[in-house]
Parts: structure tokens; sequence; C-alpha cells
């Protein structure tokens, strides 16, 4: 009873927590590389994490059709091998809704470290 009480606030939480991280993420990975489609957004945020923050392609599609939608990232397609390919970046609005971010980011890092680094409790 215990454990799946246990089990299902992880879900909720890691659910919660990943959510805004990947979509955060994407908008990095946008801004440092350029234009990826999908499958290259994946496969790169899978080696930065070494295989730990790998999200699945729906999640992935559904975090880029949201942030095309909030007009973070525009697309465009292009024929390469014969195949198209969607492919993603930001947009200026995304440029500069990342910057506001990363400060966000900066302070729950900080705060992240001090709370970690005090381990006496206070």
């Amino acid at each position: 009873m215990l454990v799946d009480r246990k089990e299902k606030a992880l879900k909720k939480l890691r659910k919660d927590l990943r959510s805004g991280l990947y979509s955060y993420l994407v908008l990095l990975l946008l801004e440092r590389e350029g234009e990826l489609h999908g499958y290259a957004i994946r496969k790169r945020l899978e080696e930065l994490s070494d295989g730990r923050i790998v999200p699945s392609e729906g999640a992935l599609y559904d975090i880029l059709k949201s942030l095309k939608k909030t007009g973070l990232v525009g697309d465009t397609w292009a024929e390469v091998g014969g195949r198209p390919r969607k492919y993603y970046s930001l947009t200026k609005l995304g440029r500069e809704v990342l910057s506001e971010l990363k400060v966000e980011i900066g302070a729950i890092m900080e705060t992240l470290e001090r709370m970690e680094g005090s381990s006496d409790g206070h």
C-alpha cells in the first residue's frame, strides 16, 4: 500500500518536473545548435544526458507543438535523403523567453546547491 502511494507520488512529481524541464532543454538545444529535426533533438538530449533524459517521441512532439503554439519555436520542412523532415528553430520571442528562463533556472540551481550543501539541516 505504502509502495503504491510512493510510486504514485514519484510518478506525478517526475511528470511535473520533466514537463517544464524538457521544454527548457529543447529551447537551450535549439539556441545552441540552430535548426534541428525532432529525432536529432531527441538524440542530442540522449547524448548530452548520458541516456538519462530521453523524452518519448510522443512527449517530444507534444513539447515541440506547444512551443510552436506559444510562438517560441518555428518550423520549416526540408527534404533530406529523399524524405521530408520538419526542422525546428528558436524564434525571436523564443530567444527572449529563454534568456529570462535562464535567470530563473540559475536561481533554482543556486538554491538547490545551497540546500544540498547544508547537510546540517539548516
